[in-house]
């Protein structure tokens, strides 16, 4: 059974299952897609704004640094107002964002303001789309649709890739932002168009706060190295002479990988009773390789390394959302928030250090880097584990004293 009948047939009872997924997808890529557009158009960029790898790595980590302040706040938002409303508010914020940018980035300077001034955009296009998933998916599929909206972010890298060859080489980079700006107004067809009854509220002891702080930890390094892969693969190919365009494609090939596990993911969470979290930690430890493989010459490394970067390395945020929306169901978009913290604060330290590290020692030494730390990010995913499992006995200890009592 295709992924797409596993979707379309869940509870009656419910919204199409099918249609939340799609919408929460597309919600998603058109708020992420001006921070990889600009990744995958490094080159372009660079060359007329004159900036280096330590430049572009600059500006993606204050966009996620950004995004990490505004996380907990647009979270409350969020829960607050609702995913119908702040979903299309997120997709007209990224298209004005990239309309902007097409426009007004005539320096690095306003390439780095712009990009700031939208960065609360990707981080309400996130939350709204998990907290519409939360109340509108079935119990038994909620695993497979988180799989497919975190699919948005390699599908929001897979349009960046293919911008490069189509559009940046041919007409020109200010070309392939506009077309974004075009394709985020269209995802306002996509958008929740009610807004699902609230879950019931079951109290904040059952949050288990420190074992998602460390969790989010574990993320932030992920996030860190994951985001570097999707910012700094095509200007890492290049500096090892494959052509631009070709190098676009990879940046493809990846995202198309990255795209199908994670759907993976989802779809064999739905058949397991737990331990998720375990499996994200197993998908990071072995993706540690596809990185360790980018630093190794050669056409053919590089291609195993892409797939094995991009399918284990990247593949794990929709699982890991599944599993912290299971635990806390009367708050998604605030729970996830939390472990969003860590992402952003990642995705904010990787590119400074990666482009840092690339600029002064080579692409070779900041990937091999990369995976020693995504290793370290394996480890403390499964410490947050146990965190987790000693939370839920404390819990179910509790429950049977006031049973009894």
């Amino acid at each position: 059974m295709s992924i797409a009948t596993e979707l379309a047939t869940t509870d009656t009872a419910s919204p199409s299952a099918f249609r939340v997924a799609t919408g929460a997808v597309v919600v998603t890529t058109a708020s992420v897609l001006p921070v990889f557009l600009t990744g995958a158009l490094s080159v372009q960029l660079s060359r007329d704004l004159a900036f280096d790898p330590s430049g572009l790595g600059l500006v993606v980590a204050l966009y996620f640094g950004v995004s990490a302040l505004c996380s907990l706040p647009v979270g409350m938002v969020v829960e607050r107002v609702g995913s119908r409303v702040t979903s299309r508010i997120a997709v007209v914020g990224a298209a004005v964002l990239m309309a902007a940018l097409a426009l007004g980035a005539r320096s690095y300077v306003a390439l780095v303001v712009l990009l700031l001034c939208g960065a609360w955009c990707n981080v309400m296009g996130q939350l709204s789309s998990n907290l519409t998933l939360a109340r509108s998916v079935p119990a038994h599929r909620m695993g497979l649709s988180f799989g497919v909206k975190q699919a948005a972010i390699p599908a929001a890298t897979l349009l960046a890739g293919l911008a490069v060859p189509a559009v940046a080489l041919t007409v020109g980079w200010r070309w392939a932002y506009g077309i974004g700006a075009l394709l985020a107004l269209a995802a306002l067809f996509a958008c929740p168009r009610t807004d699902a009854r609230p879950a019931a509220r079951t109290g904040s002891g059952d949050r288990a706060t420190a074992a998602l702080a460390v969790i989010g930890a574990a993320s932030g390094l992920a996030a860190g190295t994951a985001t570097a892969l999707g910012i700094f693969l095509v200007a890492s190919a290049v500096d090892r002479g494959i052509d631009p365009g070709l190098a676009g494609l990879m940046l493809t090939l990846g995202s198309v990988v990255g795209l199908s596990v994670r759907m993976l993911h989802g779809w064999l969470a739905d058949m397991r009773s737990g331990g998720h979290v375990a499996v994200v930690a197993a998908s990071l430890a072995a993706g540690a390789g596809g990185f360790l493989l980018l630093a190794v010459p050669g056409t053919p490394a590089l291609v195993v390394g892409v797939v094995l970067a991009f399918g284990l390395g990247w593949a794990w945020p929709g699982l890991l959302q599944f599993a912290v929306v299971r635990l806390n169901p009367s708050a998604p978009a605030a729970a996830t928030s939390i472990v969003q913290v860590g992402v952003y604060a990642g995705g904010f330290a990787g590119p400074i250090v990666f482009g840092s590290l690339a600029t002064h020692a080579g692409f070779p030494t900041a990937w091999t880097v990369n995976a020693v730390v995504m290793l370290v990010s394996a480890a403390l995913m499964l410490v947050g584990r146990r965190m987790l499992l000693a939370h839920a006995r404390r819990r179910a200890e509790s429950g049977r004293r006031l049973s009894g009592s």
